[in-house]
């Protein structure tokens, strides 16, 4: 698994996978539901793009988007009468 850290590396990263998998741009637009151009501009890393295209670009390649490092969202071991130091 890489890190990525700018807009361009995740264009980088997407591209090799379309690429890995034998698509063209237009065949992943189609299986994400997206338009060519949002192929085109998320591979060349633009940097003002809906999230929610991303993500189903990124599940039409067959990947998940994992964020590591950050705190879980979940609380763990905290009972239900002692939340948030109540």
């Amino acid at each position: 698994m890489s890190s990525i850290q700018t807009t361009e590396q995740l264009g980088e990263a997407l591209r090799a996978a379309r690429k890995q998998l034998g698509l063209t741009q237009p065949q992943l637009a189609m299986a994400a539901g997206v338009g060519v151009r949002f192929i085109v501009d998320l591979e060349a890393g633009k940097a003002t793009l809906r999230l929610e295209n991303v993500l189903r670009v990124i599940d039409a390649l067959g990947g998940t988007l994992q964020l590591i490092g950050l705190p879980s969202s979940a609380p763990e071991n905290h009972p239900e009468g002692n939340q948030h130091g109540a």
